[in-house]
């Protein structure tokens, strides 16, 4: 998408959260939705790993309160998880 007057690329809510997370930021839903203003931080970031093929891996830490925050943060996937995306794959297509 671009922009009419400028002709300069618009990035969407998901792409600018992606290059956050690409530039290694760790961020809860509360951060994401403030920040990004994304309605349901959580749905998008199943989109970016369903979708889109991120690992995007979620951190759940407790605070000082003693509650469970998540931070979402963007890794690489181990060979396991790889190999397991591989027969997942086989496995519908066999299907």
């Amino acid at each position: 998408m671009t922009n009419a007057k400028t002709a300069t690329p618009v990035a969407t809510k998901s792409e600018k959260l992606l290059t956050a997370f690409q530039a290694g930021e760790e961020l809860t839903a509360k951060q994401i939705a403030a920040r990004f203003g994304i309605g349901n931080p959580t749905a998008t970031v199943s989109d970016l790993r369903l979708n889109r093929g991120f690992a995007i891996y979620a951190n759940p830490k407790k605070n000082a309160k003693g509650e469970t925050i998540t931070r979402y943060r963007l890794g690489t996937p181990t060979k396991a998880v790889v190999a397991a995306g591989y027969r997942a794959l086989a496995a519908a297509k066999a299907s």
